[in-house]
């Protein structure tokens, strides 16, 4: 098999225990990474068993709440005294918030930008120095993959509190891939864009859908999405992690500041 420079990699997923982080954490692990796994859930919790057992021995299990300074110190700790390195740092965690403008509370906003901006931005802050060691020994440096959206390139109704973090996260992502380009750190940094992908977090952004009366049924709109997305389907979480994979291997060792989409044609239109 070719070396794609994954094999013995050391790999931090966040939000790893469903979803397009858990698709993320089981590529990278059949491929030969050190994962680890991190969530909100706490270590008994057995999903967390659960998901290691299917990962394999050379996976582990933080938890993490990525809007802690603290939480993110402490798997720096954890990473420095362990590996003394990380060569890939897949931030993914994320939630969603649906609803009319007028109607949406300064609380809700912050919440979700803190989880899906702020933790972007303490996750490549605190782990800089662990992945430019990291990043010194691998062809192209270590590589961060920051979990945008399609929804950070076009607007959507009623999401617009999701569409400004998934767009700050874009261009956080450029900005910091050029910081380091520039003072020559071993490090990339790009950002994925999915589409519509069928994992909780989309169950639970339809349902919401559904309680503010939008529509019958979650099913009944993710089909309609289905129906507008070219390829008249959803996406499955495995082939988001495929795309992730890719940028965290050496085949994608001259991409920097790069957004990668994946969406079934949908900004295509």
């Amino acid at each position: 098999m070719l070396d794609r420079g994954l094999k013995g990699a050391r790999v931090l997923v966040t939000g790893a225990l469903r979803g397009i982080g858990l698709a993320t954490a089981e590529r990278l692990a059949a491929e030969g990474a050190q994962v680890i796994v991190t969530d909100l859930s706490p270590p008994d919790d057995p999903l967390v068993g659960q998901v290691l057992g299917r990962l394999g021995p050379a996976a582990v299990y933080l938890r993490l709440d990525v809007t802690s300074e603290t939480d993110w110190d402490l798997a720096r700790g954890w990473v420095e005294n362990r590996w003394g390195g990380l060569d890939v740092l897949v931030n993914n965690a994320g939630t969603d918030m649906v609803g009319p403008v007028d109607q949406a509370s300064l609380a809700a906003w912050h919440r979700l930008m803190s989880i899906n901006v702020d933790s972007v931005f303490l996750g490549v802050r605190t782990f800089t120095a662990a992945l430019a060691a990291g990043g010194a020994g691998r062809r192209g440096g270590a590589s961060v993959i920051n979990v945008a959206s399609i929804m950070g390139l076009v607007g959507f109704a009623e999401t617009s509190a999701y569409n400004t973090s998934k767009g700050a996260v874009r261009l956080f992502t450029k900005a910091v891939a050029i910081e380091f380009a520039h003072a020559q750190k071993p490090i990339r940094v790009n950002s994925i864009h999915p589409g519509f992908v069928e994992t909780p977090l989309l169950h639970v952004g339809m349902q919401r859908w559904v309680d503010q009366g939008k529509a019958a049924k979650a099913q009944d709109l993710m089909d309609a999405i289905a129906g507008m997305t070219p390829v008249k389907r959803l996406a499955q979480p495995d082939e988001i992690a495929a795309a992730i994979a890719f940028l965290a291997s050496s085949d994608a060792s001259y991409m920097t500041g790069s957004e990668l989409v994946v969406d079934g044609g949908w900004t295509a239109q």
